[in-house]
């Protein structure tokens, strides 16, 4: 498997730019490139506003942004970045990259790799930060530990952002998290609606992109919740299909972070800090990253986000969400809850409850 500095930095000789002058200030490491290039690239998403910040080096950060995604994905690991491409063009599939903000030497945004037309399957996506140094991007998506760096550096991180990203690391909320035994393992979250309303578990724990790793993710629809989805937690949420997607992330200062996809008129959030049960959208089919939806319903999965700011779907077994404690089942999504001596299989009203 390439190194995570080649492939990197091989996906940024896919695109030759002149770019604007930043002072250095680190040692440039070495480069490589990509022996057999691809005329596939990723997709980019640059504002006008940033585009004028970014100036002529645009086009070689969406690439070294692309390289850091796909050598985490399942579709990109082991691959160069030019392979990889081409492999995902050849389905059908497009590597996303949305640059949100950019400023002298820093850029930040959203990128994601779509999921395939098939039912169950969906996107994995990433929260980045790059930073322009020796004359090339560095690029960090979550789970680096050149993210965890450039949370702490970039001006385009906000305060209460990163207070929200950092608190777990400094344990700034081991005094606030509730110690009572149906809430404790993380942190008092929520399932994705009001408090004391419902809605049904359409299907149990399965893996986020529905094949591969923890199962995560757990389908809710229906109930008497309005369809209207929530966040489990405070936080900081975004919009990783951008406005009108209906695919939204919430870091929270537990150490965990969730998802939400399918959802129809969605907010429009952009590290954008939110309460408890904060209205994120409504249950839908919506498709923006890809992947397949059969009734409305939300795809809600369990993140973590550690000290290291590692950005990862864990395992649902075991762990209490809205008063609910869930475990795996003999297959994805058959998997049940139980809360006081009841317990609640796919097809099954659930409340969401505190404690």
């Amino acid at each position: 498997m390439p190194s995570k500095l080649s492939v990197r930095t091989s996906a940024a000789a896919l695109a030759a730019a002149t770019v604007f002058a930043v002072a250095p200030t680190a040692s440039a490491a070495p480069r490589s490139t990509d022996a057999n290039p691809s005329p596939a690239q990723a997709e980019d998403r640059l504002p006008a506003e940033v585009a004028s910040v970014l100036g002529t080096s645009g086009r070689t950060l969406v690439d070294a942004v692309a390289a850091d995604a796909l050598g985490r994905s399942h579709d990109g690991r082991g691959l160069t970045p030019s392979v990889a491409l081409g492999k995902l063009a050849a389905q059908g599939r497009k590597v996303v990259v949305d640059v949100r903000s950019a400023a002298p030497g820093w850029a930040r945004g959203v990128a994601y790799v779509e999921a395939p037309a098939t039912e169950g399957a969906h996107p994995e996506g990433w929260l980045y930060i790059a930073r322009y140094l020796d004359g090339h991007w560095v690029s960090g998506v979550e789970g680096d530990s050149e993210f965890a760096d450039h949370v702490a550096k970039s001006p385009l991180v906000g305060a209460a952002e990163r207070r929200t990203m950092t608190a777990y690391a400094k344990h700034e909320t081991a005094t606030t998290m509730s110690t009572t035994a149906t809430t404790v393992n993380t942190g008092g979250l929520l399932l994705p609606w009001m408090p004391d309303y419902y809605m049904t578990v359409t299907g149990g724990p399965h893996a986020s992109d529905g094949v591969n790793g923890y199962w995560s993710s757990l389908d809710l629809a229906g109930g008497n919740a309005s369809g209207r989805v929530r966040s489990s937690r405070d936080g900081t949420a975004t919009s990783m299909c951008g406005a009108g997607g209906g695919w939204t992330r919430v870091i929270h200062p537990n150490g965990f972070s969730t998802d939400y996809y399918h959802m129809y008129n969605a907010t429009y959030y952009n590290a954008t800090p939110v309460g408890t049960s904060a209205l994120l959208g409504n249950i839908g089919r919506d498709v923006c990253a890809g992947g397949s939806a059969t009734g409305d319903h939300v795809h809600w999965s369990l993140r973590t986000y550690d000290a290291n700011y590692n950005g990862t779907y864990t395992w649902l077994h075991g762990r209490t969400i809205g008063g609910w404690t869930w475990w795996n089942g003999s297959s994805q999504y058959t998997g049940c809850a139980t809360r006081l001596g009841v317990t609640a299989c796919p097809g099954t009203a659930i409340y969401n409850r505190t404690s």
